[in-house]
Order: C-alpha cells, then structure tokens, then sequence
C-alpha cells in the first residue's frame, strides 16, 4: 500500500488548478469567540499546496503549515505569516500547548487518527480548539450528482468511506470537552481544465491506462452536457467539526 504522504506526489499540479477554496463562512467558524486573530497561532495539518492554510493566514498571526509531501509543499505561495514545515500531522515536532487552533482541511482520513489526535491535544493550549472541515458533494444538484456516479464508477479505493470513519474518530475522541458541527454551503466554477484537473487531484481515481482513458472520455461527455458559458458548478457542502479542549 502507497504511504498516504506520496499519494499526491504526481498530482501537485491538479491539486492547484482543480481543487475548491472554502467559504468564509466556515473559515469564520474557525475563529469566533476568539478575540483578536492577530493574536493567535495556528496549525494547519496535511496543509498540501496551501489552499486552506492561506485562509488561515489571512486572518491568524501565524500560520504554520505542516505537509510532509515535498512537491505538495513546492507548490505552494509565498505568502504573509505564513511557514511551512516538513513534519506530518502524528509528529509535528511543535512545542507543547503552543497553539490556539489546529485544524485539518480535506486530510484528517489519511492520518493515523488515534497518534494525530494525541499530537494536537498536545500542541493546543488549554482552551484551544481543533478542527476538521471537508467538503462534500451536494448531490441534491444534477451535474454534482452525475460527476459524483463517475466517482463511484471510477474509484480504485474506499477513500470516501475512509473520510466519514474518520470525522467519527475526530467527533468521538475523549480528549475533546465539547463537540459542535456546522455545515456551509459552498461552490466551484470549473472550466473544462479545471474539472480534468479535479479529477486528476484525486488520489483515488485513475491517473493513466485504459481505465484513466475511459474516465477522461466519461468526464469529457459529462462536461458538454452540463456546460453553460464553458463551465460547470459544482455543488458542495462544507462541513465543519469544532472540538475544544476544555
């Protein structure tokens, strides 16, 4: 089995141009009730290419960006308050109750969760708090449903089901005093190279060979019938989990 930290090693550059943002909304979830954000330290975990944790950054005093894959972290931005380190989520080599927030974007599945969850009890400071958001198609629309039948379709592995185990070992860890959930609606314009690129920032789906062509062809059919003004929406809810430490 491929360690999940070289999953995306050959689709770094999918991962910028395909992959959705996060509505403010929900990065507004992440920060309320915490007083000035230009007090506060942040982890981002399994941060990749840096979409998420430039929210972070926009906001927080410091961000740090932990992403042990290196074409992942070579893709990213420069960008203000914002540092990046070679470290995965179980051992982010950080000082003991030196965070206000951690959180983890679209990556918490891939972690081992009982080590990672260890880790940011230990990093967060006492009323601290961690976080999880995903998002998850909203298949109440037809393109989204359409494109999320050829994922299932395609799929060479469980790593949808693979997600909701683990916001269940986020939601149920012990070390957490209180748990709340908050839904966003969210959305992404993608022309037809964004949506191919989606496609090929998915670690699940197939990247070369027979069964990558059919997917390409399927995904070409699937684009002309939902096309309006040369792109797709796609439909999306953003989930956010929010956990404190006391």
């Amino acid at each position: 089995m491929i360690d999940p930290t070289e999953r995306f090693s050959e689709r770094a550059a999918d991962y910028v141009l395909g992959r959705p943002s996060y509505p403010t909304e929900a990065i507004d979830a992440l920060f309320e009730g915490f007083g000035d954000p230009l007090q506060l330290r942040v982890a981002d975990l399994g941060a990749g290419t840096g979409i998420s944790s430039r929210l972070l950054a926009e906001r927080a005093g410091l961000t740090i960006a932990i992403e042990p894959n290196a074409a992942m972290r070579a893709s990213a931005q420069p960008f203000p308050r914002l540092e990046w380190r070679d470290a995965r989520a179980e051992a982010t080599g950080l000082p003991d109750g030196s965070l206000d927030l951690v959180t983890a974007f679209q990556a918490f599945h891939w972690f081992d969760a009982a080590r990672a969850l260890a880790e940011i009890e230990r990093i967060l400071r006492p009323g601290g708090r961690a976080a999880v958001l995903y998002n998850e198609r909203d298949e109440r629309d037809p393109f989204t449903a359409a494109y999320g039948e050829l994922v299932r379709t395609y799929a060479t592995d469980e790593s949808e089901a693979r997600r909701a185990d683990g916001r269940v070992a986020f939601l149920t860890y012990e070390g957490w005093k209180r748990v709340r959930f908050a839904p966003f609606a969210n959305t992404q314009r993608l022309d037809r190279a964004a949506l191919f690129a989606r496609v090929g920032s998915t670690s699940y789906l197939p990247h070369e060979g027979e069964a990558a062509q059919r997917l390409h062809e399927d995904l070409e059919a699937l684009f002309e019938r939902f096309a309006r003004d040369g792109a797709v929406m796609m439909t999306m809810q953003c989930s956010v989990t929010l956990a404190e430490t006391t």
